[in-house]
């Protein structure tokens, strides 16, 4: 198995190279993640991959555990004077750690961020399909900065590309890079899914 460190490295420089081709409107362009422009995803990207386990706990118990605060007031310390050198910055920062370095967790932020910029921007890729397969089992049965586990607790996955299937009860299925995405609570990827475990996806994220 490829070391999950090594995937994110490989994604890391695919989103620079697509990142390089943006128009400076692109960069203040939505994302999938809430308000974040481009640039803020960009800048919480490599703010996270700056952090160890203990530095996140400490911003963290400093953001009184809201997550929110933690998020803004590191993407904002990591942003640049322009998208150009927030770009520059995130070209060489190293992969995201948390909560350990052999974790799947950094991949999956990598990857699904990745997602909430080129998106919406009609960028078109397909993630490592290792790496991918590893982060949709890891999102099945982990809260860890995103609450997949419980969001898709009683229901069935299904990858109709890939062999991944887990859980039990209403069922869902459809690309695994839309069951990631759902899984992390992006509402736009459940138009890709089908079966009777829609709907209640749907009302789990306030469709």
């Amino acid at each position: 198995m490829t070391h999950p460190s090594a995937i994110q490295e490989r994604e890391h420089a695919a989103l620079v190279t697509d990142l390089r081709m943006l128009t400076p409107e692109q960069w203040h362009s939505p994302t999938l993640c809430g308000d974040w422009t481009v640039e803020d995803v960009v800048a919480h990207l490599g703010a996270a991959s700056r952090l160890t386990f203990w530095g996140w706990l400490r911003s963290m118990a400093g953001a009184r555990f809201d997550a929110d605060v933690h998020n803004q007031r590191r993407l904002e310390e990591f942003r640049g004077d322009s998208p150009a050198q927030t770009l520059e910055r995130y070209a060489a920062a190293g992969p995201i750690a948390l909560p350990r370095k052999e974790s799947v967790a950094g991949l999956g932020e990598l990857i699904v961020h990745a997602e909430d910029i080129r998106r919406p921007l009609g960028l078109k890729h397909t993630p490592d399909a290792e790496g991918l397969l590893l982060v949709a089992q890891f999102f099945a049965v982990k809260d860890f900065a995103v609450n997949s586990r419980s969001l898709v607790k009683g229901l069935q996955l299904t990858a109709t590309d890939a062999e991944f299937r887990t859980g039990d009860g209403p069922a869902a299925t459809g690309p695994l890079l839309s069951l990631v995405m759902a899984m992390a609570g992006r509402r736009e990827a459940l138009a890709d899914l089908e079966g009777t475990g829609v709907p209640v996806l749907s009302r789990r994220l306030g469709v």
